[in-house]
């Protein structure tokens, strides 16, 4: 018996605060929930360490209008403004293994997500660490990617049905195929040790797409400060990083457009010099993100926010990122590369107990900062993959126990209004209410 506790405190001192507490993030090592007293004791279960957990979120969804597009969970079809769907439907097995001193040499975490459209697979991915300075880890495998703190979240544990725009087409399905160095102190006694720095190299494409259409690879690099306390901000935890992303896609056509200023607007130049063809064209971001709590008697107040600038290429009709080369009629169509910035923020407040919180989020997506309003123009080349949004949204959480989770969410969408642009000569009808009920083991 003593040496199953010791067992779990070695466990629980080598992997993280973090991580044996539930997985918050999706680069946490141990679960989607927050059960840390079975997730602790199932590791030692008969089956030698091996856990096993999942959760799944029916919803009712009523959206402004029929057929209309929303990142709130995929569009709907043509003759319907509302729905029942199962959104997500996670199973996860996580294994650790230990050596005779107890501490952890590595870990395989593979997860599966089943709705009514189908199986696939979002965690598939192996840690090793070295134990002689205890700094070190390797992660390979499919596993999300080092960038910003929304992107990280888990699903399970997110305020907000969904993340926010920016999010999803800056990093659709939030993981890749890749490998991962983690620099980090097991132990967090000094400030240094508060620091984690991640650095990955990826595909690119994620799980958007079957396979890797290019040779090139994606760098992704992520500074952090872990939740701490600091004198100056009295009771209060920060926490904060910076990412930075630098990857590409190679150009399989001659023909490549940008926003270039010809002397009094802003135009989508076409570029078909021969010199294109297999030119790396730029996906390159920047941006920081900050989070802090203050405790209350019954709760806490939590302050977020993030913000990120760079250059995404994609294509005429979207700003996502590709999952596959995009083809029309046999032909390789030609890649788009526009600047963009976008920033979300959250307020967080607990309604006199833990059980019951109130959501408020901002968040916005300019996916070409060159050009707004009628400067979006057909004629000059742009098109609603050049539409600024912005969305406000406002929510209730029910948390009767840590297996049940309800919200309640309305997001009120606004799109940039273009009357050189048709269908955007005034705000789209694409306001979104979602009623969720989450249950998890």
């Amino acid at each position: 018996m003593k040496h199953r506790i010791a067992g779990i405190f070695l466990l629980y001192m080598c992997l993280g605060n973090h991580e044996v507490l539930g997985q918050r993030f999706l680069m946490d090592l141990v679960d989607t929930t927050n059960q840390m007293g079975k997730g602790m004791l199932s590791i030692y279960e008969r089956y030698n360490r091996v856990r096993v957990s999942g959760y799944i979120q029916p919803q009712f969804q009523v959206i402004s209008r029929k057929g209309a597009e929303t990142y709130g969970g995929g569009n709907f079809s043509a003759q319907s403004n509302n729905r029942f769907m199962l959104r997500r439907g996670r199973l996860r097995v996580d294994y650790a293994h230990l050596n005779k001193n107890n501490n952890p040499t590595s870990y395989f975490v593979f997860q599966f997500d089943g709705t009514e459209r189908g199986v696939v697979i979002r965690d598939f991915w192996g840690r090793f660490y070295e134990n002689k300075f205890k700094i070190f880890a390797l992660t390979t495998g499919m596993f999300a990617r080092p960038f910003g703190n929304e992107v990280n979240l888990s699903s399970a544990n997110r305020e907000t049905p969904e993340r926010g725009r920016m999010s999803q087409i800056l990093m659709r399905t939030e993981r890749d195929i890749g490998a991962m160095l983690t620099v980090t102190s097991r132990q967090n006694h000094d400030f240094w040790q508060k620091l984690k720095f991640d650095l990955g190299l990826y595909n690119g494409q994620g799980m958007s797409g079957p396979v890797d259409y290019d040779s090139l690879k994606d760098l992704i690099g992520r500074l952090s400060l872990k939740p701490s306390k600091f004198r100056a901000l009295g009771r209060a935890t920060l926490s904060a990083a910076f990412s930075g992303y630098w990857g590409g896609i190679a150009s399989q056509s001659d023909v490549l457009y940008t926003s270039q200023h010809t002397g009094h607007e802003y135009v989508m130049r076409r570029d078909s010099s021969a010199t294109n063809l297999g030119k790396k064209t730029p996906r390159r971001y920047a941006g920081g993100d900050f989070q802090l709590s203050f405790p209350n008697q019954k709760g806490e107040t939590e302050f977020r926010a993030e913000y990120i600038r760079g250059k995404q290429t994609a294509t005429f009709s979207t700003s996502e990122t590709p999952g596959a080369y995009p083809i029309t009629n046999g032909i390789k169509d030609p890649l788009y590369t526009r600047n963009f910035d976008g920033a979300y923020f959250y307020f967080l407040q607990n309604l006199g107990s833990v059980e019951h919180q109130f959501v408020c989020k901002y968040d916005w997506y300019d996916p070409n900062t060159r050009v707004s309003g009628n400067e979006i123009a057909s004629a000059k080349g742009f098109g609603k993959a050049d539409i600024r949004y912005d969305t406000f949204g406002m929510g209730y959480v029910y948390t009767p126990n840590e297996s049940l989770k309800i919200t309640f969410y309305y997001d009120f969408v606004r799109n940039e209004k273009s009357a050189m642009l048709a269908g955007f000569e005034s705000d789209v009808h694409d306001d979104l209410f979602t009623c969720r009920v989450q249950y998890n083991f």
